[in-house]
C-alpha cells in the first residue's frame, strides 16, 4: 500500500527541476550483468546519495527491459508520477537511471512504471536499503556506512569459523525473542536494544554463533521472513541499517559469530515487488511449471537469466561485504535443485536431459558458493536441504555444490521420532538412533532442531518427550547431550534451551517465565554446561565432520538401550566417551572396554541436581582395570543414571 503521511513540512523538490542524464555504470558493468557476473549490483542500482557539478541529490538505478516509461515519485514531488523519469539507456540493457538534484538521505519513493501490455505500476526499489515499516511500502533514499568496531573478530574470524572448531548456533527470530510488551504483536525492540538483551545471554548460555531467521525486508509477519521483498535491506521494524550493522558489531565484539538466513528460492507476488515487476515475467520463470511454488504460493527465480543470477549473487555478497556476516543459511535448497519438487506428473517438465535437476539453478547455486568461498575464505554457506542430492558440502572442482555444511534433516527426524517412543519400548527401534552414523560423513552436517520442529501443531520439544514431567525433562535433557556430542555443527532454536512449553507464536515473546521454576532453569543450565563442554573438549570437534572423529564403542546392549561411543580428535589423550542409557532403569557397576587411555573421569552428568536431575547417580572415582596388555584394552566400571548420559574424559 502506498503510505498515508500528511504532506504538511516535508521536505518537496521544484517538480520542474529535470532529471539529469548521469551513470554510474560502465559498458563492462552492463555486459558482467546481462551475463550473470557482476556481484557488487548494490554498488551501481537503487538509490545512492552523491554530488554531480556541484550539486548534492540522489541517483536512481532500476533495471526494467519491458518497461516504456518510469519516474520516482515520492513525498518530495506529492507523489506525482510524471514529474521525475528516469532516461533509459540506448544499450538495450532495460537499465533506467538519473540523478536528481536535492533529493537527499531519507525520502521516500517507488518507481511508477509503464511496463508490458499497458500496465501502470508502482514498485519498492529492489535495490534499496531502506523501507518504510509495514504496511506501508515505499523505498527510502538511505546508504549502508558504518563505523565498524570488530577489527578483532574479523581478522581472526577464521578460527572461529572453520569446520574443525566449535560451531553451536542460536537460532531465533528477532520480533518474538523478546518484546517489550510480551503479548503485543506491533511492540519491538529496537536493533540496539536486542543487542542489549542478547549479547550477555549468548556470551551466558556458550553459543559460538546466532542465526537470524530472515531479517530482510518483508511485508507480511506471517511469513517470518522468508517471503521477502527487499533482498539488499534489513527489516526496518526494528531500525535502520546502521543500527542493524551496530547489532552485528555488538556480537562480534563479544566473539559470537553472525549468521543470516537466505531465501534465493522464491518470492511473494505483493504489489510493491518483485513480481510482474515491469508488466511480465521478470524476475521470475514465465512457465509457470518452473515458475510458480505450489507449496508457499510464491514465485520462483528465473536463474538461467544473466541479471536475475547477478541480482541473487550480488545479494548474497551484499551481506557479507556491507554487514560483516559470518555466514548464510541458505533456504529451501531442495526446492531449487528439483523440477519436480511439491510438483505432481504433468506438473513439470524434464531438463534438455530428461532428469528432474533444474540445471540452470544447480550452476547457479555453485557459482554462489564459489563466489563467496573465493571473497570471503573465512566464512560459510549452510545449505537448507532434505533430500539426498549428492555432494551439497563437498567443493564445485569435486562435483559438489560448495556449500560449507548441510542441515542434517535425516538426524532431526530420526531423533525426535525415537526419543517419542516410550522409553521401556525403544530396545526395538535402536537402528532409527544409530542410522545417522551410517552416513554422517557423506556432508558436514549440521544438527539442526529448528524453529520448524516447534510449530504447526507439532507440539514444543518438551511435550515431544515421553512419561511424566521428570521424565520429559530427563529425556530431553539426555537428547541434547546426545547432540551435543554427536558429529557435528549443533542448532537449537530459541525456547528450546529452557524447554519452552508452548508452540512458538511470532505474535508474542517467549515464555520467558518459566525460568522461575527449577525444571525450566535446569534444562536452561544443562544446555549451558553442553556448550561448555564442546568448546572445552577438543575431540568433540577437531574432526567433527571425518569419519575418523567417531568410534562405536558398544551397541550389544540394544534389550536395555545402552549405547557408547568415543569421539576422537587430534591427540587420543584427549578422547572422550560417551555413555547413554535411555531407560528409566538405573545401572550400577555398567561395564565398558576403552583402550590407549586408562585414567577417566566424569565430566558431564545430565542427572545431575543442577539441572533437575536426581543428581544421586554419578562416578566420582573411575576404576580402570587392564585386561590385555597387548592392545592396551581395559575396563570400566560405571553407575548409569537414568534417562540420562554421562560423558568421560
Amino acid at each position: 500500500m502506498s503510505s498515508e503521511k500528511k504532506y504538511e513540512d516535508l521536505h518537496f523538490v521544484d517538480t520542474q527541476q529535470p532529471v539529469w542524464n548521469y551513470s554510474l555504470f560502465t559498458d563492462e558493468d552492463v555486459r558482467n550483468f546481462q551475463n550473470g557476473t557482476h556481484y557488487r549490483l548494490y554498488q551501481l542500482f537503487g538509490n545512492k546519495q552523491i554530488t554531480v557539478l556541484g550539486r548534492e541529490g540522489t541517483y536512481f538505478a532500476v533495471w526494467a527491459p519491458n518497461a516504456t516509461f518510469i519516474s520516482v515519485t515520492g513525498y518530495f514531488n506529492k507523489w506525482d508520477k510524471t514529474a521525475h523519469p528516469l532516461k533509459v539507456r540506448l544499450d538495450s540493457s532495460g537499465i533506467w537511471e538519473g540523478f536528481i538534484p536535492n533529493i537527499l538521505k531519507g525520502e521516500a519513493y517507488k518507481y511508477h512504471i509503464h511496463g508490458y501490455n499497458n500496465a501502470r505500476i508502482d514498485k519498492a526499489d529492489p535495490f534499496a536499503h531502506f523501507s518504510e515499516k509495514r504496511p506501508f511500502t515505499a523505498s527510502i533514499t538511505w546508504a549502508t556506512e558504518y563505523n565498524w568496531q570488530d577489527a578483532k573478530w574479523m581478522q581472526e574470524r577464521k578460527k572461529h569459523n572453520a569446520l574443525n572448531a566449535p560451531y553451536s548456533v542460536y537460532e531465533m527470530h528477532l520480533a518474538s525473542w523478546m518484546r517489550p510488551n510480551k503479548n503485543d504483536e506491533e511492540s519491538y525492540n529496537t536493533y540496539g536494544e536486542i543487542a542489549a538483551l542478547l549479547v550477555p545471554y549468548l556470551k551466558e548460555m556458550g553459543f559460538t554463533h546466532v542465526e537470524f531467521m530472515p531479517v530482510m525486508e518483508h511485508p507480511f509477519d506471517g511469513s517470518w521472513g522468508y517471503q521477502g521483498t527487499g533482498f539488499f535491506a534489513p527489516t526496518s521494524r526494528f531500525g535502520n541499517p546502521q543500527d542493524f550493522a551496530y547489532l552485528v558489531d555488538c556480537l562480534h565484539q563479544a566473539g559470537i559469530g553472525v549468521i543470516l538466513d537466505w531465501v534465493p528460492s522464491h518470492f511473494p507476488y505483493d504489489a510493491h515487488g518483485l513480481y510482474l515487476f515491469d508488466g511480465t515475467h521478470t524476475y521470475e520463470y514465465a512457465d509457470m511449471r518452473k515458475g510458480f511454488h505450489p507449496d508457499w504460493n510464491s514465485y520462483i527465480f528465473n536463474y538461467k537469466r544473466g541479471e536475475v543470477k547477478s541480482f541473487l549473487i550480488s545479494s548474497a555478497r551484499f551481506w557479507y561485504d556491507q554487514f560483516h556476516i559470518d555466514g548464510l543459511r541458505v533456504d529451501a535448497v531442495s526446492s531449487m535443485l528439483r523440477l519436480d519438487y511439491s510438483r505432481e506428473e504433468g506438473q513439470w517438465e524434464p531438463n534438455e536431459f530428461g532428469g528432474n535437476g533444474n540445471i540452470e539453478a544447480i550452476a547457479f547455486i555453485k557459482d554462489l558458493n564459489e563466489t563467496l568461498y573465493r571473497d570471503f575464505p573465512d566464512t560459510q554457506t549452510i545449505a537448507e536441504e532434505a533430500s539426498d542430492w549428492p555432494g551439497i558440502s563437498k567443493p564445485t572442482f569435486e562435483g559438489g555444490l560448495g556449500f560449507g555444511m548441510k542441515w542434517m534433516m535425516g538426524w532431526m527426524h530420526d531423533t525426535l521420532d525415537y526419543f517419542k517412543i516410550d522409553p521401556l519400548l525403544r530396545k526395538g527401534s535402536q537402528n532409527k538412533f544409530t542410522f545417522s552414523m551410517a552416513y554422517f560423513s557423506d556432508e558436514n552436517f549440521m544438527l539442526p532442531l529448528s524453529h520448524d520442529e516447534v510449530v504447526h501443531g507439532k507440539s514444543p520439544m518438551i511435550y515431544k518427550m515421553p512419561g511424566d514431567e521428570w521424565q520429559k525433562f530427563a529425556n530431553l535433557r539426555l537428547l541434547y547431550t546426545y547432540m551435543f556430542t554427536h558429529p557435528g555443527a549443533k542448532l537449537l532454536f530459541m525456547g528450546d534451551e529452557f524447554g519452552q512449553s508452548s508452540e512458538w507464536n511470532y505474535k508474542t515473546e517467549l515464555q520467558w517465565d518459566l525460568l522461575k521454576h527449577v525444571s525450566h532453569g535446569g534444562m536452561k543450565y544443562c544446555v549451558q554446561k553442553l556448550n561448555e563442554l564442546y568448546r572445552s573438549q577438543p575431540a568433540l570437534y577437531e574432526k567433527q565432520f571425518g569419519n575418523d572423529g567417531f568410534e562405536w564403542i558398544d551397541l550389544n546392549h540394544r534389550d536395555e538401550c545402552v549405547m557408547v561411543y568415543k569421539r576422537k580428535g587430534e591427540l587420543p589423550e584427549k578422547d572422550v566417551v560417551v555413555v547413554l542409557n535411555m531407560t528409566p532403569v538405573v545401572r550400577m557397576n555398567w561395564e565398558i572396554y576403552v583402550y590407549v587411555k586408562s585414567e577417566w573421569q566424569e565430566i558431564f552428568n545430565s542427572n545431575d541436581k543442577a539441572y533437575w536431575g536426581t543428581g544421586d547417580v554419578f562416578n566420582p572415582a573411575i576404576q580402570a582395570e587392564l585386561v590385555d596388555e597387548d592392545t592396551k584394552c581395559y575396563k570400566l566400571t560405571l553407575h548409569l543414571p537414568p534417562l540420562a548420559g554421562v560423558v568421560l574424559g
